[in-house]
């Protein structure tokens, strides 16, 4: 005979352990959106791409106004695929303070990719640091959601049952943080490249 009240059960555990990794995810995918806008000294597009540029009366993201080329690690070249925008481009790359100075060839924008100090390589560090910590916190804060809720579902339960699925949920959470770890570290390496 089929127990519906251990399948139920069974069926949102998994659910409760399926939220926490996917909320885990979405942590490590905000820190690399976040460390990607972190300026290593290497031209990268995704240091401008986002930025938002006065178009006919709308702010559109740089990335939807023109193509963004890399043709050597220390230049940035944008081509606006209208050329009436080429204007507005560069003042907002220029108000954004990100530490860029464009410049207008043209029908082209050209960025060049200034060396970083060793002092600006450190403080970039530390704040790749903080990036991945506040990471960390996220995805602990996740684990302890995931806990709760399995604390809440099972009460009634046996403690066996729950240690097993607060050990999974630990698992997930060591894996996670190993990844932020790996990308921080690379991060910094990228950082103190000279």
């Amino acid at each position: 005979m089929i127990n519906w009240e251990q399948l139920l059960k069974n069926k949102m555990e998994e659910e409760i352990i399926s939220e926490v990794e996917s909320n885990m995810k979405l942590s490590v995918n905000h820190l690399i959106d976040a460390l990607t806008k972190i300026r290593t000294g290497r031209a990268n597009p995704s240091l401008v791409s986002n930025i938002n540029v006065e178009y006919y009366g709308t702010n559109t993201p740089l990335q939807q106004l023109a193509t963004i080329n890399i043709p050597d690690p220390k230049l940035i070249v944008i081509q606006p695929f209208d050329k009436n925008s080429i204007n507005e481009i560069e003042k907002s790359i220029q108000n954004e303070d990100i530490g860029l100075n464009p410049s207008v060839d043209g029908d082209i924008i050209r960025i060049p990719i200034p060396p970083l100090s060793e002092e600006r390589r450190k403080e970039l560090t530390k704040l790749a640091s903080k990036e991945s910590e506040d990471a960390k916190v996220s995805i602990r804060s996740h684990r302890r959601n995931g806990i709760d809720n399995v604390s809440d579902l099972l009460a009634d339960s046996s403690t066996d049952d729950i240690k097993r699925i607060e050990a999974e949920i630990q698992k997930l959470t060591d894996l996670y943080i190993g990844k932020i770890d790996e990308i921080l570290s690379k991060k910094q390496d990228e950082l103190l490249e000279v």
